[in-house]
This record gives structure tokens, C-alpha cells and sequence, in this order.
């Protein structure tokens, strides 16, 4: 089973990213579920997503405490939340970042998602929107294929901004 862990803020579209990102494994064939956790929080509110991917059904609903990948969609989340905590020795971090960082010994990705989906004006109340470009980073990082992430995306999204963004993200995308 793969798992990840998907720090963001509300209003970044992490919520949304999750279940993208599993119904695009599920293009793929595989099973996958997308589970947040928030309360009552507010846009700008630290959220965490869960998602997991299998070839055989799955049955846990838990919190991921061991990810097999990061993602962190606001990096100033990482000065009062540790978004490294419990992950694995060979696992990986996908940041929204223009540039590269080191954590630890663990293999990061970086993306400019947040200067993506300004390119295409993919702002929602003065936020920009980071759930569609990440996918394609998701894709790059070979979690999903970069069509299912398409196909996800345009179940949920008819403007082709998404899927460009999706696409720049994929093509821009550094480890």
C-alpha cells in the first residue's frame, strides 16, 4: 500500500487535491481512498489529507501515521507543524516551492504550484487554487499517470486552465 500525507491550508484546494488524486489512481486501476482531517477550521486553517492507494482493496480509514510521500502545499506550514514526522527512511517530499530544499536525507520534489496557478489565474477569493496543478506533479512524480490525473481533473473541472496547470506542473516539476 502506498500512502500520503497532504499538508495545506483551507482554501488551497488540499481537500480537493486528496480525492483528485484518488480517483485518478482509480483511473489507473487501482483502489484508493482520500480521507481529511479538519474541524472547524478556517481558510488559511492548517488541513491534513490522507490518501492511499492499493492494488487490493482497502480497509483502513485511519490517519496515515508512516507516508510513503509528503506533500506540502504551504511551506510556512512547516514552522509550527513537523510534516516529517513518521516518515518513511526511503520516503519522499513533494513542496510547493521554486526552489529545491533539503530535508534530512529523504528524495524532495519541488514545484512552483502556487506560481502556476496564478500564470492561469486559477484564484479563488484573492487565494490561489493549487489542487489541479498538483496533480501533475503527482503524475511527474509517478504516483498516478499524467492522463488519469487529466481525466480526474476534467470530471470535476470543465475550464482547461486546470488541466494546463496540471500540465505546467508536470513539465516543470524538479527532484
Amino acid at each position: 500500500m502506498f500512502e500520503i500525507r497532504l499538508h495545506s491550508r483551507g482554501g488551497q484546494g488540499g481537500v480537493t487535491a486528496a480525492k483528485l488524486i484518488a480517483q485518478a489512481a482509480f483511473l489507473d486501476g487501482k483502489y484508493a481512498t482520500a480521507t481529511p482531517l479538519y474541524g472547524a477550521e478556517r481558510r488559511g486553517a492548517p488541513v491534513v489529507s490522507f490518501i492511499r492507494i492499493d492494488d487490493k482493496p482497502i480497509r483502513i480509514y485511519s490517519q496515515i501515521r508512516k507516508p510513503d510521500l509528503v506533500i506540502v502545499l504551504d511551506t510556512s506550514i512547516m514552522q509550527t507543524v513537523d510534516v516529517l514526522a513518521g516518515l518513511k527512511a526511503d520516503g519522499k517530499v513533494l513542496v510547493n516551492s521554486q526552489h529545491p530544499m533539503e530535508l534530512g536525507s529523504h528524495k524532495v520534489y519541488h514545484t512552483d504550484l502556487t506560481g502556476i496557478a496564478l500564470s492561469l489565474d486559477l484564484v479563488l477569493a484573492g487565494n490561489p487554487i493549487l489542487n489541479t496543478p498538483l496533480l501533475g506533479a503527482v503524475a511527474k512524480a509517478g504516483i498516478i499517470t499524467g492522463d488519469s490525473a487529466k481525466k480526474a481533473i476534467s470530471s470535476v473541472f470543465s475550464d482547461d486552465r486546470n488541466t494546463k496547470a496540471a500540465e505546467k506542473a508536470f513539465e516543470d516539476m524538479e527532484a
